[in-house]
This record gives C-alpha cells, sequence and structure tokens, in this order.
C-alpha cells in the first residue's frame, strides 16, 4: 500500500497546476475584435498576459479579461487609424471580410496576402 506523505520533500507536492491554453489564432491572421470596431494582423503572440499591470488596470473591471489566455499583438487599423493593439484571445474573432489590413508595418514584416491571411517574410521566420 502507498502512502501520501504530508511532509514530503517534493517542493512541487500539492501545488496547484496553472490552466493550459492554447492559442487559437496564429501569426499572420487577420482577427476583429469581438467588441469595438477594429481588425488586424498578429504579428506576435504570448501564451498568458505580458503587459504592464498600469495597462491591464486601466482596462473597465466589467470588460476586464482574464491574464490566464493567450494575448496577441496587432498591425490593427479602424475607420480613423493605424496602430499596435494588445488584445486577448477571448476578444477577437476571424475577420471574414477577406480584404487586406491597412497599416504602414505589415510591408516590414509580412511579403504576401492571400486566403484571409499574410505570411511572414523569410527573414522573420524560424
Amino acid at each position: 500500500m502507498t502512502r501520501i506523505d504530508a511532509f514530503s520533500t517534493d517542493p512541487l507536492a500539492g501545488a496547484k497546476a496553472p490552466p493550459v491554453t492554447h492559442a487559437q489564432f496564429a501569426i499572420g491572421d487577420v482577427v476583429r475584435h469581438r467588441l469595438f470596431e477594429f481588425r488586424g494582423v498578429i504579428f506576435d503572440v504570448d501564451p498568458v498576459f505580458a503587459n504592464s499591470e498600469e495597462w491591464y488596470q486601466a482596462i473597465p473591471e466589467d470588460i476586464r479579461p482574464s491574464k490566464d489566455q493567450p494575448y496577441y499583438h496587432l498591425l490593427a487599423e479602424n475607420a480613423d487609424s493605424s496602430y499596435v493593439a494588445y488584445v486577448s484571445q477571448q476578444n477577437l474573432v476571424p475577420d471574414d471580410s477577406d480584404e487586406p489590413v491597412n497599416h504602414p508595418a505589415i510591408a516590414g514584416i509580412f511579403d504576401a496576402y492571400a486566403d484571409g491571411r499574410y505570411r511572414l517574410r523569410r527573414e522573420h521566420r524560424h
């Protein structure tokens, strides 16, 4: 019979495992925000929140997303401008417009747009 010792020397004994999250989107995907009127192309992915606490606290509490999910860096656009956005996975949906994103930094990162997504330039591929 095996007995679990309450005074185990294993530092991970009884530790709660962090939630496992998987990115639903990839670099080059064109997405849109589910609440706000902007869309963009993903150029980087953080497996969990990796921005400042000040940035996070500035989000109104009633719509503040969990930190334990992927966050995406977007070359974003709305009707007025282009900019870089940082968005939680729960707030993104695929963009089905089949229109390219109009952002001045796209040409430096991506080299082609086809079938609703961008292809990463060769020098940025691993």
